[in-house]
């Protein structure tokens, strides 16, 4: 696996604080910080499982599966 470079940049949002708590506890992270980074990570693996799934749909590795909503 390629190695990659982390560049954090400073954001200002405006968002859901009960959402936010909720991640919080939900991920287990010590931060507001961390847990949106969390979030992130999972949405990224996310889209990372679904075009592997759609990949082995394609080579006939694995029957077609109900369509999932996901973001584009």
């Amino acid at each position: 696996m390629a190695k990659t470079t982390r560049v954090l940049k400073r954001k200002n949002m405006l968002m859901d604080q009960r959402k936010l708590d909720a991640a919080k506890a939900a991920l287990g992270a010590d931060t507001e910080t961390a847990a949106v980074d969390a979030a992130l990570d999972l949405v990224v693996f996310r889209t990372e499982v679904f075009r592997a799934l759609d990949q082995l749909v394609a080579v006939g590795g694995l029957a077609t599966i109900e369509p999932i909503r996901r973001a584009v």
